[in-house]
């Protein structure tokens, strides 16, 4: 394990410590979760951002496939 050293906004600290104290966590396995949350979040963020780009290139090849065989079928 890692030991980081952070700081954190005063609200966001108390609001965290009054959860904890509610929950019976500690604020350590609190923090990893919410990290370990957090990066999925993001992860699948970054996937829908490189899906819509991959999607838009294959959408335009798709069209430019799609006119040359209309073109092929009107010239028969």
């Amino acid at each position: 394990m890692k030991t980081v050293s952070l700081k954190i906004d005063d609200s966001v600290f108390g609001e965290t410590e009054n959860i904890l104290s509610k929950i019976k966590k500690p604020r350590n396995r609190y923090i990893n979760e919410a990290l370990e949350y957090y990066n999925k979040i993001q992860k699948r963020k970054i996937l829908e951002s490189k899906l819509k780009k991959e999607s838009a290139l294959v959408k335009d090849e798709s069209l430019s496939v799609l006119n040359e065989f209309e073109e092929i079928d009107y010239a028969g």
